[in-house]
């Protein structure tokens, strides 16, 4: 179905907005170094410098945000104008940017400048727009946007006529009916929502309970302690049973949903209980952010005094970081010493932290130490069972099985496996049968494994962990993270593959041997170096095999 868009009327004669994110003119704009009073308005920072850091603020920002969406709110709309008063400046044109950039995109400019300047620093984005704005930068993203889509079709009324076509001599025709690959592309949006891991944050979600946590004999006891601390938190009044609780699991296991239903309990019970959820990176955050500001006492009051019972999730981030280890041990000492509430989170134990102070250590160790361990074929099926009837999503006993007997090393991808399912049933109109299920979420049955893997599946695997598309790691791209991919996919290749290293090359953009030969050695060297990647490879090859 079709209909005919006021082409015409939507551009109202405006006029082009000529900021490009990726123009600047090699002068800096009024700034000063980081952690100083804005006292002059000349810049103390060259030009040279603030077009290095903008170059890979824009860098990381291409190379991570899908590509729509940057040509859509980064390019040519979203603009590096310098730092001031201990904060990167960006300017965009609209307001509506401007809202879609902090709501959808925050903690990818976060990124962005960590990547760029190598610290947490606070970021402004101002708009820049004029009363007779034109026709934005942003519009003319949207419009490209959709003119690069399957789904929108810009015909021009006189093809034969050599002058450049004006806003009405141009149809502009909207097809409402989506394509399978727009719909398919909806259901993956869905599924990389859930399973990417939390960026941070301190809002409590109220919709993680103690009520809706699955309960099985890896979690029991992480759970019933989580309970009672909920019930009855220690408190100065009267100190509870677990004035330190400290729980330690692989990643997505339930560990932040305990601290949230904690969160959650305390209110409830103890409404006059100040409770303070937050990320180690956030709580480095904050603490710089105070520094640069000479806010310091604020921040230290704030914890020390005002916080009555403080949650810290992924503890063990604070592993080489001297001055945030220092001001936590103060908090720490004084919260405990009042016999308020403390409980940490981490994917280990404390023993096992590498790059964090003895005394530190130490303190972490005071309290209770509980663990979540994988959960178990049982726990599997409840928590499935319960997620699909959260989400109205029949499947039958066979189908449910099928999925807990293949997913067994988190909770999240597990839960976000009815996720792709719920979102595919809902998009296609269809009732899903278990061969559906093995196709969509790539399930075989173990016999028939070996048989079947390819250079292609392969391929896939490691494009789904790593969130990139395999088109990227097929082709020249030369950034990290797509580099990393393609080395990691011709690794995996020549080891379980029994095919020729020109065959592999072929298959990757025409690269010879000697780059096969090169990527295969660099990964089997740093393997032997790097605990990370070491994990990344097994956890790769346990969704392929």
């Amino acid at each position: 179905m079709t209909q005919s868009f006021p082409f015409d009327a939507f551009f109202q004669n405006q006029t082009e907005n000529t900021s490009n994110f990726s123009d600047l003119d090699g002068k800096a704009p009024d700034s000063k170094p980081l952690g100083q009073k804005n006292t002059d308005t000349k810049a103390p920072v060259s030009g040279e410098n603030l077009l290095e850091i903008k170059a890979k603020i824009c860098q990381y920002l291409e190379n991570n945000v899908p590509k729509p969406q940057f040509n859509t709110y980064f390019k040519d709309s979203f603009n590096f104008k310098g730092l001031c008063d201990g904060k990167v400046i960006f300017t965009c044109p609209t307001s509506y940017i401007k809202l879609m950039l902090l709501e959808q995109h925050h903690n990818k400019i976060r990124e962005a400048i960590f990547f760029a300047m190598e610290a947490e620093i606070e970021f402004l984005i101002e708009v820049q727009e004029t009363a007779n704005s034109s026709l934005s930068s942003n519009t003319k993203n949207i419009f490209r946007s959709l003119s690069e889509s399957k789904d929108f079709n810009i015909k021009e009324s006189d093809e034969k006529s050599g002058k450049n076509k004006s806003a009405n001599d141009i149809k502009f025709t909207l097809n409402l009916n989506p394509t399978k690959d727009d719909l398919i592309s909806e259901v993956e949006s869905k599924y990389l929502n859930h399973v990417k891991a939390d960026n941070g944050g301190i809002l409590i979600d109220n919709s993680k309970t103690f009520d809706n946590f699955v309960v099985g004999s890896s979690n029991n006891m992480a759970f019933a302690t989580a309970v009672a601390i909920g019930k009855d938190p220690s408190r100065p009044s009267k100190p509870g049973r677990y004035p330190s609780l400290y729980i330690h699991s692989d990643s997505g296991l339930g560990k932040t949903h305990l601290l949230h239903a904690i969160a959650n309990q305390i209110k409830q019970s103890f409404p006059n209980l100040i409770v303070y959820l937050v990320t180690t990176r956030d709580f480095m955050k904050e603490m710089i952010s105070a520094m640069q500001d000479n806010t310091l006492s604020e921040f230290q009051k704030k914890y020390s005094e005002i916080i009555d019972v403080l949650m810290i999730d992924d503890i063990h981030e604070l592993k080489n970081k001297s001055a945030t280890q220092n001001e936590f041990f103060h908090i720490f000492n004084e919260l405990h010493n009042k016999g308020k509430q403390l409980i940490f989170t981490s994917d280990k134990l404390p023993t096992e932290i590498d790059g964090i102070a003895e005394r530190i250590r130490t303190r972490l160790q005071w309290g209770l130490l509980v663990d979540i361990q994988k959960p178990d074929f049982e726990t599997r099926l409840a928590i499935l069972k319960r997620k699909a009837l959260e989400l109205d999503l029949f499947l039958n006993d066979t189908i449910l099985t099928l999925i807990a007997n293949h997913y067994k090393n988190s909770i999240r991808e597990l839960e976000g496996s009815l996720i792709r399912l719920s979102a595919y049933s809902d998009v296609m109109k269809i009732e899903l049968d278990p061969e559906m299920v093995k196709d969509l979420l790539m399930l075989r049955d173990s016999a028939s494994i070996k048989q079947e893997i390819t250079i292609d599946r392969i391929t896939k695997q490691v494009a789904n962990y790593f969130m990139l598309q395999m088109a990227d790691i097929k082709s020249k791209t030369r950034t990290q993270s797509v580099t990393k991919a393609r080395h990691i996919s011709m690794y995996l290749s020549q080891k379980h593959l029994k095919i020729t290293l020109q065959e592999i090359g072929d298959y990757f953009g025409g690269k010879d041997h000697t780059s096969v030969i090169h990527a295969t050695k660099k990964i089997s060297k740093n393997l032997k170096l790097d605990a990370m990647l070491q994990s990344e490879i097994i956890d790769i090859e346990s969704k392929i095999f």
